[in-house]
């Protein structure tokens, strides 16, 4: 039964994803092609998405557990499914505009946090521990596959059918993940009443967990790092591809698919690593390996060099998130699964929006080029949490020593 549900977990999340990454290129692509966004102005797209975590990241995690996790997936699929068949209408009647983006991006961002958290909350009630790096790989194989297809087929939607009818088709997605949602069977837990401390308390105690453990502290002040610098790239890439590389849509979404190929290669890889390297120092690894990533988008001249840094980057992303989120979620009592999610979120995700926000007003004055170097610079620095912890002379290949 705990497979069956984590089956259709993972086909859920599959098809969500999917549409999400047609979305991450017709939704700025839109911006720009009909209402004419300055790369500040798409940047600023990128951060009302983002925004949500600064502003709920951490009750969300309180509420998470509070209910249970299969309807907060619903709820959450059903809302941005009805935020982006918003933009096709608004495209029809002539009443599309950045403002109406921005909101649409706002509760789109607000449907993802709360997804996110009860996804990872609920991962460890279907699948047992000794499974639980098993199935964050496959997870990661999902999301790296959307992110190898959804580009391209964006990209060649745009360009056939224009982008409001790209975000349509991922509206569409956001509907079919919710159907497979429904068929979800496994255990699901929530807080019980009696034992609620309220809102405040919870959130305390969730921060504090994540800032004194000797494992989540370095692992978040890592993500925040790398998130800040990543949220600039991905802010700026379709900029970057469209106004200094002059690639077309369909040619952007390739370069896009074929650097995220490097994703699912990460996600494939990131089994037989964990069983061959031990687990901090192929942490440590591959922030070195999306590290060197990040160096070669700056370099690019043509679509295949921008690509190949897309491909090193999201190889080196994918195998550390697999390592980092399974630490994640043996170190933690299930009880405060939840509010660690939340937490480490809001710590992580909340630089996502500044990130998107300073790399936008830097192009002006810097240009992109020195944006995208500043952004490996940071992504460099990423690695000394870590480096400087108990993170890396971690050495059981399974996980099972973390302290909690």
């Amino acid at each position: 039964m705990r497979l069956l549900g984590f089956r259709n977990l993972f086909f859920a999340q599959t098809l969500s994803l999917l549409g999400t990454q047609i979305t991450l290129l017709a939704l700025p692509l839109a911006a720009l092609l009909l209402l004419d966004a300055s790369a500040a102005q798409v940047s600023l797209l990128a951060a009302a998405e983002y925004a949500p975590i600064l502003l709920f990241g951490l009750p969300a995690g309180a509420w998470v557990e509070r209910m249970k996790k299969r309807p907060v997936l619903l709820i959450s699929d059903a809302a941005r499914a009805i935020a982006l068949g918003v933009v096709p209408v608004a495209y029809l009647l002539d009443m599309l505009t950045l403002p109406l983006l921005f909101v649409v991006a706002f509760v789109v961002g607000l449907g993802t946090l709360f997804f996110d958290v009860a996804q990872m909350s609920y991962l460890p009630l279907l699948l047992p521990e000794d499974q639980l790096a098993d199935g964050n790989a496959k997870l990661e194989g999902s999301r790296s596959f959307a992110q190898l297809a959804g580009p391209s087929a964006g990209g060649a939607l745009v360009a056939l059918v224009t982008a409001p009818v790209a975000i349509l088709v991922d509206a569409l997605s956001y509907l079919g993940s919710f159907v497979l949602l429904l068929f979800v069977k496994g255990r699901d837990t929530a807080t019980p009443p009696a034992e609620r401390q309220g809102l405040g308390k919870e959130i305390a105690e969730g921060v504090r967990f994540v800032i004194g453990h000797p494992v989540l502290r370095p692992l978040a002040l890592a993500d925040a790092a790398a998130n800040f610098a990543f949220a600039a790239v991905l802010a700026l890439q379709v900029v970057f591809a469209a106004d200094d590389l002059h690639l077309g849509a369909t040619a952007i979404g390739i370069v896009l698919a074929v650097g995220n190929a490097g994703g699912l290669v990460g996600a494939v890889l990131s089994g037989k690593l964990s069983e061959r390297v031990p687990a901090g120092p192929l942490l440590i690894g591959s922030i070195v390996l999306f590290t060197v990533g990040a160096a070669v988008l700056p370099l690019a001249t043509d679509a295949w060099t921008f690509g190949l840094g897309l491909f090193v980057v999201y190889l080196g992303v994918v195998v550390y998130n697999v390592v980092s989120v399974t630490m994640r979620q043996l170190a933690t009592p299930e009880r405060l699964l939840g509010r660690m999610n939340a937490t480490l979120r809001f710590i992580e995700w909340g630089t996502l929006p500044l990130g998107a926000v300073v790399g936008g007003l830097l192009v002006a004055p810097l240009g992109i080029r020195t944006v995208l170097w500043l952004a490996a610079g940071v992504c460099a620095l990423s690695v000394l949490p870590p480096l400087l912890s108990p993170v890396r002379s971690l050495k059981n290949n399974q996980l099972q020593e973390v302290p909690a």
